[in-house]
């Protein structure tokens, strides 16, 4: 059974930095948004389109929304709550700028938002045109309108004390990197964002409510499971925060153009 992984312990790794994060109310982007307060970051503008997560399945504090967790543990004026659809041009640029005002401007962009799950799978003789375009839409699109409105901003404003204008984070998947059966729409719009990227992360399937009835379901869940070499123990959203905390950090300051994959060995095989 998978073990629970600890909250991202406090530090100061992104001390002072301004930071978006789309998708942020549930998964992996709400265990980024608390990462990156956790490490000391002036503010972290969650975007989405409901504040709350989509279930409480492997939701911490499920009940409350992530800015308002995020204020509550380290003071007001941490977090802030923007609604955003990510596939409107205005909205992202909007985003972008409630950032600006708040922090005096933006030091990363986390393009997380995305959509999952089996009823965006099947052969591709077999897909929908609606589907695929909805995929595109909201897992591609989003990315390329979160590069062009952070870029024109990091190109506005002076170089950050560590001689950089910002940092992008963009989240994809194992199918970005790799191929699989009946996952041609994702599978295409992780490989449009990977030629894209500055900095990718991608990943397996992780106990998030994106993966909640697949992680449910004994066949699904052992077909997965036997992928990687731990078995069961499927990867905590927390876990692959971790990743990037230290994407958005000096650490990371001469890393560019790189897919890093957080995935429990499976690229590996």
């Amino acid at each position: 059974m998978a073990t629970a992984t600890p909250l991202y312990p406090a530090g100061d790794r992104l001390k002072d930095k301004v930071c978006v994060v789309t998708g942020s109310s549930s998964g992996l982007g709400r265990a980024i948004a608390l990462a990156f307060a956790a490490q000391g970051s002036r503010i972290v503008v969650c975007a989405d389109l409901e504040p709350l997560p989509l279930s409480d399945f492997m939701a911490e504090e499920a009940g409350t929304p992530t800015d308002e967790v995020i204020r509550r543990r380290y003071g007001d004026g941490k977090a802030i709550f923007v609604r955003t659809n990510v596939t409107v041009g205005s909205e992202v640029e909007a985003l972008v700028q409630t950032a600006v005002k708040l922090g005096k401007r933006l030091d990363v962009m986390v393009n997380n938002a995305g959509i999952g799950g089996t009823e965006n799978h099947g052969p591709v003789h077999e897909f929908a045109e609606e589907t695929w375009d909805q995929v595109m839409n909201i897992n591609s699109r989003s990315v390329f309108l979160g590069c062009k409105y952070a870029c024109a901003q990091f190109l506005r404003q002076p170089a950050h004390p560590s001689g950089h204008r910002g940092w992008i984070i963009n989240t994809s998947s194992i199918m970005g990197l790799v191929g699989q059966a009946f996952h041609g729409a994702p599978s295409t719009r992780e490989y449009s964002f990977e030629l894209l990227t500055r900095v990718d992360l991608s990943f397996i399937d992780l106990r998030t409510p994106m993966t909640k009835d697949q992680f449910q379901n004994d066949t699904q869940r052992a077909a997965i499971s036997a992928l990687t070499p731990w078995g069961d123990e499927w990867g905590a959203a927390e876990d692959v925060a971790k990743g990037y905390v230290y994407l958005a950090s000096d650490d990371a300051a001469y890393v560019t153009g790189v897919a890093l994959p957080i995935d429990g060995g499976y690229c590996a095989q």
